[in-house]
């Protein structure tokens, strides 16, 4: 809801002090924001007050005063957002029923000839993923994305591709096209041989194979977190694809397998499938994030057909932190990199840090000669905010007067003031938005996180929160922000994943913070300013790989955001500072660094093609 209707404004929105470039400093702005008086005033009407969280999404309402009901429609008549675009636009409203990202919204059209203008491969290879997410029907992170964006680019290079993934219960089914049942197979568990249906369907224009066990495995209204044992249901899925290989005839020329949940694979491929009938597949490991390690004991391994006892070896699986003590205790991503042919990390600083620190380093080291660090890419079509049909307006680089509609709307829709005065003393372009779409964890930096909503307020902006958090505690303390915060009128926390509202805000942020206390590659940054949005980043992984700062007067060329390496409020507080100086002071420059990032290819089609050649340098000719 709009509070400035007849509300007085100071005059000023310029900062009493000014921030150097020294990314450790502490910040000492001290805006007199015309929206933070309107904050303290709106905190007065208490029957206005709301919380968004993941108890009231549906159904969040807010009264309005007549008054300042009547004055908003008339002033909108005159806002400095209209124009051409808007017209004939339903802005939405915190009173609307069904809030404006549960709207219905056009099918993605993925039916045009994407490979149009990408260069074809002339040594084509069949391609099989196997992964326990992919977006957008399996999506928890982004490993989802990485699969459909990674496998779309190498279909529109030539090349034959399938992605497995686990049939999970809670996948939207009506997301899948042309989904039919292939084939019904056994895979062994534990003694027995379980029945196994295959389906074939299509996803985002890439085939997918889902398998569904017809045990327990992969039952709940989650990706992650049901009620089976999830270490074993991802080693059955392991074995169950090989199974479904053999069974199938089906020699692809590389598995691909992701992470510690199909780490295993590579086990199953060379001790047992490789000398059945499969002989021309080579391996290839990507890991993402080398915090998840699948901790796995013997006596599991063995239950799916392996002797676990072989693998207690410091040169195989066992878990390096436990050497010498407790030899049962096994890794599977460690076994992964031990039996793949090639490994990947998703970015070339990543990659550097687990050399040098980690768990994993001596087994990366002693396997360095295989192992490669490849950036991570972005599906430009999927989020592409000249043809996104979750936007309110289009827009791109040479044309971005659609991205102040979408800011608006967004802010309407929130309830977040989205105008100010006449005579152009604080206008709504002086209030910067800034979006944290992240998952509540601690390696996005907490507490940078919970910091930089009080500091962003403070410094007289605005910020959306999207997120989820996996641990009860993290939960109770963002609901507890949500319920002191969401009152106000700067800052919207919201407890939940929303695939619609996170293209919405990208599209309306001015500012995209990704805080980070380690980030292997990171797509955040990447997608924020695909969308106009400039990053704020702590330099670590990948983020020191695609974001350089505006103050680095070494790289003036590439600059593109504002980094800082502290780990401290203070660190944060000056790159916060330094941006909102940027944007409020210089708006000319602004609004060219905008276009600037937007010009940026983040693509797949340029990493797509790094991963051809580590896939030709192992495959069987």
């Amino acid at each position: 809801m709009d509070f400035t209707s007849g509300l007085s404004f100071p005059s000023s929105l310029a900062p009493n002090g000014n921030c150097s470039s020294n990314n450790n400093c502490s910040s000492s702005f001290n805006h007199r924001s015309c929206y933070n008086n309107i904050s303290n005033k709106a905190n007065l009407l208490k029957k206005q007050s709301y919380v968004f969280s993941k108890y009231q999404l549906r159904n969040f309402k807010i009264r309005r005063v007549p008054r300042i009901e009547a004055q908003l429609k008339a002033e909108q008549l005159e806002s400095s957002e209209a124009g051409c675009e808007s017209d004939g636009l339903q802005w939405p409203s915190p009173n609307d029923e069904i809030p404006f990202w549960k709207g219905d919204f056009p099918s993605w059209d993925l039916s045009s000839d994407a490979s149009a203008g990408v260069e074809q491969d002339s040594d084509l290879l069949h391609i099989v993923h196997v992964t326990a997410e992919m977006a957008p029907i399996a999506k928890v992170g982004g490993l989802g994305d990485v699969i459909t964006g990674l496998g779309r680019a190498c279909l529109n290079r030539g090349h034959k591709v399938d992605v497995m993934i686990p049939f999970y219960e809670c996948i939207p089914k009506h997301c899948i096209n042309e989904l039919a049942l292939m084939k019904t197979y056994n895979s062994y568990h534990d003694g027995n041989w379980v029945a196994c249906n295959a389906y074939r369907g299509e996803v985002s224009g890439v085939p997918v194979i889902l398998i569904e066990p017809s045990n327990h495995f992969f039952k709940g209204k989650n990706i992650y977190g049901g009620s089976y044992n999830e270490l074993d249901a991802y080693l059955f899925f392991s074995r169950a694809c090989l199974e479904w290989m053999q069974v199938n005839g089906t020699q692809p020329d590389i598995i691909h397998v992701h992470e510690w949940q199909t780490g295993a694979l590579p086990l199953f491929y060379w001790d047992m499938y490789h000398f059945l009938s499969l002989q021309k597949p080579r391996i290839v490991l990507t890991i993402h994030n080398m915090e998840h390690y699948g901790e796995c004991r013997q006596e599991q391994l063995s239950k799916f057909g392996l002797d676990g006892s072989a693998y207690a070896t410091e040169d195989k699986a066992v878990d390096d932190r436990t050497v010498g003590h407790n030899p049962e205790r096994l890794s599977l991503l460690k076994g992964g990199i031990v039996y793949s042919n090639a490994i990947v990390t998703v970015s070339p600083t990543y990659l550097k840090e687990t050399l040098c620190s980690g768990w994993l380093s001596g087994a990366l080291m002693r396997n360095r000669d295989k192992y490669s660090g490849i950036l991570n890419g972005i599906d430009t079509e999927m989020w592409n905010p000249a043809t996104d049909i979750y936007l309110p307006a289009k827009f791109d680089a040479s044309k971005t007067e659609g991205k102040r509609i979408c800011k608006q709307f967004v802010q309407r829709g929130l309830g977040l003031p989205f105008q100010g005065i006449k005579h152009g003393i604080c206008v709504a372009d002086q209030i910067p938005l800034v979006v944290c779409i992240t998952r509540l964890v601690a390696q996005k930096g907490l507490h940078l996180i919970t910091h930089a909503i009080k500091h962003v307020e403070e410094l007289g902006g605005q910020m959306v929160v999207l997120g989820r958090a996996s641990d009860d505690r993290v939960e109770r303390e963002f609901e507890g922000l949500a319920e002191l915060h969401n009152k106000g009128s700067n800052i919207r926390i919201l407890l939940m994943y929303s695939e619609e509202l996170s293209h919405m805000l990208y599209a309306a942020a001015d500012m995209v913070l990704v805080p980070s206390m380690y980030e292997p590659c990171g797509l955040a940054q990447m997608i924020g300013m695909r969308y106009g949005a400039v990053p704020i980043v702590r330099k670590t992984g990948g983020l020191a790989d695609t974001v350089f700062d505006m103050d680095d007067q070494s790289h003036t060329e590439i600059a593109n955001g504002f980094v800082f390496k502290g780990i401290d409020e203070g660190s944060l507080n000056c790159a916060l500072g330094r941006a909102f100086s940027y944007y409020q002071e210089k708006p000319n420059e602004w609004k060219a660094v905008v276009q600037k990032v937007m010009r940026i290819d983040n693509s797949w089609n340029n990493t797509a093609g790094k991963y051809i050649d580590i896939y030709n340098s192992v495959r069987v000719r």
